[in-house]
């Protein structure tokens, strides 16, 4: 057995800083769908909540339990708001939102590494065409576009540090990468000194902007286009940074959500969502149990279930569920088989995902293991089917829309997989 290393799932300051640089620096921005595609994609106003626990949560001490088994655990499974749907009893509080979600059972991916799994999984595992495809959120910031918040269109809330990861874009090019905020704070350096008025400031912005016009007219728009860009999002979110103040929510929301940081960064995500933001992404980490798997998830999957469930309650409350695609996923599950460090190692064959809203079927499961889950039993899906079939909950068909990379036309989801039809209402 090999286990995961801490720096497998760490990004350092240095790389961080490195990325940046290169990213404003050398990527270019000629991939544009066509322009009346575009425009009518626009028009929709859908948002996505991309919730990502990374390292692997067991689909066998969440969404698909074997209580009794040779691999099934301690843990037992409990009924939900849906007859005949059962969760492991760690989901209590979502169990009882089940009428509202999805559970999708039967997915079989490829990849059981971690650095081959969360970019294959991310990027919808694209046949290679010589190019790096984007992220989802990059897909669906170009997709989709800014809304009319005036705030970037694609954020991850993630503990640890913070910045701008244009890496998540692929050819897409730079603007269309994330902007992360370490332990959901704002990025550094948006608050004013006091020694600059707003006046001030005002003529600063103007100056840029015509420097970087005089600078643009010399050289292709589309490899300055990014710097710009992120010049203009940090001045619209230096206007919003009462967004990042939770204390200003009732007492009961922080309550409901949970003090601790995933409930935190979730309650943050739904701040965002409110404000229009297209993708919000929000990751948990320490999924990785290749050991005392059990007890790990006792310890996280309460945290989870409390922010989680608190967050698809007041979406369906403030009518947002209707427009709002959530989905919750790692880049695999865990094995069935126990280790000899009471620990589950990495499952790609057979695991599951959650999900919800802006027209996915409600109340269902789709997809079945066997009684050991070990293998798929119904029709196994990919990554490739989930991208079809969030595309098109998003207005978007994947089978007409395509990708321009400077001419190149290139799908925006695999072309051998489908819709997976049972989740469409």
């Amino acid at each position: 057995m090999k286990l995961c290393k801490p720096w497998e799932h760490n990004l350092s300051r240095r790389q961080w800083l490195g990325s940046v640089a290169a990213g404003l620096g050398g990527l270019s921005f000629g991939n544009l769908l066509q322009p009346a595609v575009a425009d009518q994609l626009k028009k929709k106003n859908k948002q996505v909540l991309f919730i990502w626990l990374d390292g692997g949560i067991s689909q066998l001490e969440s969404w698909d339990p074997k209580p009794g088994t040779q691999f099934g655990g301690p843990l037992r499974a409990i009924p939900t708001s849906v007859p005949g749907i059962h969760i492991s009893e760690v989901l209590p509080k979502t169990a009882r939102q089940m009428h509202h979600l999805a559970l999708v059972r039967s997915l079989c991916t490829k990849d059981n590494s971690h650095s081959a799994g969360v970019a294959r999984i991310q990027r919808g595992d694209p046949k290679n065409r010589g190019v790096t495809y984007p992220f989802f959120g990059s897909a669906v910031a170009k997709l989709l576009g800014p809304g009319d918040s005036g705030l970037p269109p694609y954020i991850w809330i993630k503990p640890g540090s913070g910045g701008f990861k244009h890496q998540d874009a692929g050819f897409l090019g730079p603007k269309y990468g994330c902007l992360a905020f370490g332990d959901g704070k704002p990025p550094e350096n948006l608050v004013l000194p006091n020694s600059i008025s707003e006046e001030d400031n005002q003529a600063r912005l103007l100056l840029r902007k015509k420097l970087d016009q005089r600078y643009a007219a010399r050289r292709p728009k589309r490899s300055v286009e990014a710097t710009g860009f992120v010049f203009d999002m940090a001045e619209q979110l230096r206007k919003r940074l009462d967004l990042f103040d939770l204390n200003k929510l009732p007492e009961k929301d922080r309550e409901r959500y949970g003090n601790h940081d995933f409930g935190r960064h979730m309650l943050l995500a739904r701040r965002f969502l409110e404000a229009g933001v297209t993708f919000v992404k929000v990751n948990s980490y320490g999924w990785d149990t290749h050991g005392d798997n059990f007890n790990a998830h006792m310890n996280m999957v309460p945290k989870f279930d409390q922010a989680f469930a608190a967050m698809i309650e007041d979406l369906v409350a403030r009518g947002m569920l209707d427009n709002v695609l959530v989905i919750c996923m790692s880049e695999f599950g865990r094995t069935p088989r126990i280790n000899g460090h009471v620990g589950r190692d990495h499952w790609p064959e057979a695991w599951s995902l959650v999900m919800a809203g802006c027209g996915a079927k409600r109340g269902v499961v789709v997809g079945k293991t066997n009684d050991k889950g070990t293998f798929v039993t119904t029709e196994e899906y990919d990554i490739g089917h989930m991208f079809h079939t969030w595309f098109t909950l998003l207005g978007i068909d994947p089978n007409k829309t395509e990708y321009d990379n400077d001419g190149q036309p290139l799908p925006i989801a695999h072309p051998d997989c489908h819709v997976v039809k049972e989740l469409i209402a």
